[in-house]
């Protein structure tokens, strides 16, 4: 520690303080990362220096330079560069309710992709990716820091079991206690996104075991409409809770809307090394072919992007040639040169423009159907309303026939029994009314018969 010189403190965790130094030899700020190994089991101080093993070998313009690493009286002391712009946790905090336009955010996130294709190329989890973990340097470059927690895999297939990570940012494998893999760090990635765009956990909770429930359901509060679709869509795929349906940090970067942010942070060089040229030609024209910087001595000169086969960085070997028996092959997939005069240029449609296109065709579908189906529900509403009426009106008139057959039928039945006369009786008060055996038009029938019938016997007696 005599090189350095102590300014302040500048964070503090469970694995150790952070502490803000400047170098005697140069005067530059670094950060030192001071672990206290005196207590540790040997186990723990194995892991310890372990992080110093994984920043070493961490070369790259998205993550956090490692410097150099001792040992002093009981503590690991880790330096590395110094971020003058804080950490995304604080840049987040200081909007104070006011939303990032997507173009800084997809910025910020495609340069932490890049870092964490970089770590999981050479099979490594991060296993504690949050906004307190990524930081900005002076001039806005984002940078993926503290890999005090990683691990390193033995193979592309091991799974690690350790439940460890920041509560928000944990995956449901984790909080069920699951074997988990890198698609562990895309959940948490996806928290981070989401961070970005509501300036808010995905998953919050006043207890540990309602976080837990929230994080295994998988459900969030969406977020706003005024983000595009494909930023929107591409959440939602991060927030998978089958891990093997959560893309990987690769196949995230391929996505159109993405892969043109790439030329922005890495130089075609690097490009090219990342991604062995195989993305490369989408952003722009091959690199002059050259010996590449040295990385040790398995290091192999740059060669054509089609005798490529799989990048040298995904499994931590130099890049090789695929060997082909016959020279036809080749040829086939490059059309004479009489036939490529005369081809003619076609506009191609990024597939972003395409997902665009796409999505805009199935929402105008589905308003068409929505409509449709609205205007069929009206039809048949105004039908069964029709048909109710007619009913009704049918009804109504067999209710008044069914009366007039009934009337008609009493007259008939009192007109041949003889006891038309019990059944009648003279009010006094009111010699002009009758009371009739049934009332309405019963009543009504059966004294017009009466009348009738008075009328005939009278007329036939002799004078």
């Amino acid at each position: 520690m005599e090189k350095y010189v102590r300014l302040q403190k500048i964070g503090e965790g469970s694995f150790g303080k952070a502490v803000l130094v400047k170098s005697t030899d140069d005067g530059r700020h670094y950060v030192i990362k001071e672990i206290n190994i005196s207590r540790m089991s040997d186990k723990e101080r194995q892991e310890s220096r372990r992080e110093v093993a994984v920043l070493a070998n961490m070369k790259h313009p998205n993550i956090v330079q490692y410097k150099e690493s001792f040992e002093e009286n009981g503590s690991l002391y880790i330096v590395m560069d110094y971020c003058e712009g804080g950490d995304l946790f604080k840049r987040i905090n200081a909007q104070k309710g006011t939303l990032f336009q997507e173009d800084q955010i997809l910025d910020w996130f495609v340069q932490i992709c890049l870092a964490l294709k970089h770590v999981h190329d050479r099979k490594i989890l991060h296993r504690d990716i949050k906004s307190q973990n990524i930081f900005l340097t002076k001039d806005g470059t984002v940078q993926l820091g503290d890999f005090g927690i990683a691990r390193v895999l033995n193979s592309t297939v091991e799974l690690a079991r350790t439940c460890i990570g920041t509560p928000y940012y944990l995956s449901p494998e984790i909080c069920e206690n699951k074997p988990y893999n890198n698609k562990s760090d895309i959940w948490a990635l996806g928290c981070v996104l989401y961070e970005l765009c509501t300036l808010k956990h995905a998953f919050e909770a006043g207890n540990m075991k309602n976080l837990v429930l929230k994080i295994i359901s998988g459900s969030f509060p969406p977020v706003s409409l005024h983000y595009s679709y494909d930023l929107r869509s591409l959440l939602s795929q991060l927030f998978k809770r089958n891990p093997r349906d959560r893309p990987s940090v690769n196949s995230i970067l391929e996505k159109g809307f993405l892969a043109k942010r790439i030329e922005k942070f890495l130089s075609p060089q690097l490009i090219a090394e990342e991604f062995c040229l195989k993305t490369f030609s989408k952003f722009g024209p091959q690199p002059v072919q050259g010996k590449r910087p040295a990385s040790g001595q398995g290091a192999s000169p740059f060669v054509p992007a089609q005798k490529i086969t799989k990048p040298a960085a995904k499994y931590g070997v130099p890049l090789t040639y695929k060997k082909y028996g016959d020279k036809k092959l080749l040829e086939k997939k490059t059309p004479p040169k009489h036939k490529q005069a005369h081809q003619i240029p076609v506009k191609k449609m990024n597939s972003g423009e395409e997902r665009k296109k796409m999505s805009e065709e199935a929402a105008k579908k589905r308003r068409l159907e929505f409509i449709e189906k609205e205007k069929k529900q009206k039809d048949q509403i105004r039908f069964l309303k029709a048909e109710q009426v007619k009913r009704q009106e049918k009804q109504r008139l067999e209710r008044i026939n069914r009366a007039r057959e009934q009337g008609w039928r009493n007259v008939l039945r009192a007109g041949g029994s003889g006891e038309v006369k019990t059944s009648l009786s003279l009010n006094t008060k009111r010699p002009d009314s009758l009371c009739f055996p049934s009332a309405g038009i019963k009543g009504f029938l059966f004294w017009q018969w009466r009348c009738c019938l008075s009328i005939t016997l009278f007329s036939s007696r002799p004078i």
